[in-house]
C-alpha cells in the first residue's frame, strides 16, 4: 500500500482520518495503561502485547498529526512519513520481543 500511494500519491481525506485516529488512540491508550504494570514482570508475549499497545497509540498520535497537516496542505506525504515511521517503530519492538523470547528460550532450556 505505501509503494502505491508513493506511485500515484493522493491526500487521504483529513476528517476521517484524524477521527478515526482519535478513537483508535483512546482505545490503544487504555489498553497500554492495562498492560503497563505487567510489561516487565511477565513473560515476552506481555511485553508484545504491551509494545503493540503503546506503538499503536504513538502511531495515532502521528496519524492525527498527518490529518491536521494533510487539512492545511493536501499533499499524501504526511501519510506516507507516517507509515514509514510505525514500520520503523514496530521493526523495533519486534526486535525487543525477539531479544526477550530468546532469553526465556534460554532460561528454558538450563531451567
Amino acid at each position: 500500500m505505501a509503494w502505491y500511494k508513493y506511485s500515484v500519491p493522493f491526500a487521504p481525506s483529513p476528517i476521517p482520518l484524524s477521527l478515526t485516529g482519535i478513537g483508535a488512540l483512546l482505545i490503544n491508550v487504555t489498553c497500554a495503561f492495562l498492560l503497563a504494570r505487567q510489561r516487565r514482570a511477565a513473560g515476552s508475549l506481555t511485553r508484545a502485547a504491551f509494545l503493540s499497545a503503546r506503538n499503536d497509540a504513538i502511531a495515532n498520535v502521528a496519524i492525527i498529526a498527518a490529518g491536521a497537516v494533510t487539512a492545511i496542505m493536501p499533499t499524501a506525504w504526511p501519510d506516507l512519513i507516517v507509515g514509514l515511521g510505525v514500520a520503523v517503530l514496530n521493526l523495533d519492538a519486534a526486535r525487543e520481543v525477539y531479544v526477550a523470547a530468546k532469553v526465556e528460550r534460554g532460561l528454558a532450556a538450563t531451567g
